[in-house]
């Protein structure tokens, strides 16, 4: 087993036991996201997360068809159980399916249809376990439920309540992009966690407006995802996506505009990027996509690189921040 390098805070999510790190990996990309990755190649990006102290791994029955929790879970076992935080979704089960399949690269005779039965969310809680090798998840979350609320609340919500009173997971969550899908889902139940993808970014800072602070009200912790926007603010070069597709030249300049500002202070675009969400007492934890080592160990050291308050300062001078927007000390 690697030694550890270095360590990360955790953080606590809502009133629950369950620890995350302040970073955790993002395992849709070891399922093949677009384009094939090597089995040892995604083996070795789950070494690199853990030797660089990341403790929270996250992951879905979505991410190529199971491929992705088979993938982490014969990395993650020879880990200690008790060191680790597992995440995992429902909303989806697997079926057959012969040929290419949605975003994924690597076929593998099934495809994630939606289910948000209460019979459902169990089917795919316990091929989560068996994918993943272990007999339990600390974190389940309702997989995309932006079309289907009432069948998510009716059937899968009602699932992780019981698995949760059960002692088999420790924290019920959401797993969404859209603020106001899950607002409304967060004021409807109780609910310890809301995983949330791109909507708290140095582009797109609309959860500001009502999901954040309905989070902070409610005592729900947020796990930030998405955190480049697709690939924007990593390098905002023509042809750079946002939200999955090409950005317009509107977003384009002003990821460029921001990366200019951050120039100024001898500051990768990158590290702002990582470091803006965590600033907000909302967020235990930023969650990033990795398929390859070498991203683990970028995403690490952008999220230890020390950046400057006037970068912030500037920033908002600038009309680039949403001024009430908190920032790193």
């Amino acid at each position: 087993m690697a030694g550890d390098r270095r360590s990360l805070p955790t953080r606590a999510l809502g009133g629950t036991d369950v620890s995350v790190t302040a970073v955790g990996l993002g395992c849709a990309p070891l399922a093949g996201l677009f384009s094939r990755v090597d089995p040892a190649v995604a083996a070795a990006t789950v070494d690199a997360a853990w030797n660089g102290g990341i403790r929270h791994f996250d992951t879905a029955p979505h991410y190529g068809a199971g491929l992705s929790e088979e993938r982490l879970g014969r990395t993650i076992a020879e880990r200690p159980r008790d060191a680790f935080t597992l995440s995992t979704k429902m909303g989806r089960v697997l079926v057959d399916h012969e040929g290419p399949w949605d975003i994924w690269g690597e076929p593998n005779g099934k495809a994630a249809v939606f289910d948000f039965s209460y019979r459902g969310a169990h089917e795919s809680h316990l091929g989560s376990l068996e994918r993943l090798g272990t007999d339990r998840v600390e974190i389940g979350l309702i997989h995309d439920p932006d079309d289907h609320p009432s069948e998510a609340l009716a059937g899968t919500h009602k699932a992780l309540t019981e698995l949760k009173a059960a002692g088999r997971i420790g924290a019920v969550g959401i797993g969404m992009n859209s603020t106001d899908a899950a607002a409304d889902l967060l004021s409807q139940a109780d609910f310890d966690v809301a995983l949330i993808a791109g909507r708290y970014t140095l582009l797109d800072q609309s959860a500001l407006d009502r999901l954040y602070p309905l989070c902070v009200s409610r005592g729900v912790s947020v796990i930030a995802a998405g955190v480049f926007n697709s690939g924007i603010l990593a390098d905002p070069k023509p042809g750079a996506h946002f939200n999955y597709m090409e950005a317009d030249q509107r977003l384009l300049a002003r990821a460029q505009a921001i990366a200019t500002i951050c120039a100024k202070y001898d500051t990768p675009l990158r590290a702002a990027a990582l470091q803006f969400p965590a600033a907000h007492p909302a967020v235990a934890s930023i969650l990033v996509g990795a398929r390859n080592p070498e991203e683990v160990d970028d995403a690490l050291a952008m999220y230890a690189h020390p950046i400057p308050g006037a970068l912030w300062h500037d920033l908002k001078q600038a009309g680039l921040l949403a001024e009430e927007a908190p920032v790193p000390q």
